[in-house]
């Protein structure tokens, strides 16, 4: 998988519902130890804790839906792009991640709200 299909397998773990098959597309594009954080998560590490808060998360966002805006940026093992959360034309909430890549998978996801 590139990074293109990582970051397009990321956004549909957020919008996955079913917390097995959520597990098992975090399995195949984290690392064992990958780590995810933002201004509401600190530094979530691990399959299960990422896999945990991302179910936290989807109990409260209710039928609201994440989608990858454009690819800003990507050099070495690093990616920048952005994702809304709503409808494409009327996001309730944007912003821009950072992730980093390791042996093809993603290492490490830093998330900025705009």
């Amino acid at each position: 998988m590139n990074s293109d299909d990582l970051i397009r397998k990321y956004i549909e773990i957020w919008n996955e519902r079913d917390a097995t098959r959520r597990r098992a597309t975090i399995d195949a594009i984290f690392t064992e130890d990958g780590v995810y954080s933002d201004p509401d998560w600190a530094a979530v590490e691990g399959r299960d804790a990422i896999n945990l808060m991302i179910g936290q998360a989807r109990e409260k966002l209710g039928d609201l839906t994440f989608g990858l805006g454009k690819v800003i940026n990507e050099h070495h093992d690093l990616m920048l792009f952005t994702w809304h959360l709503g409808q494409p034309g009327s996001p309730v909430a944007t912003g821009y991640d950072v992730a980093r890549f390791e042996k093809g998978l993603i290492r490490r996801i830093d998330g900025f709200f705009v």
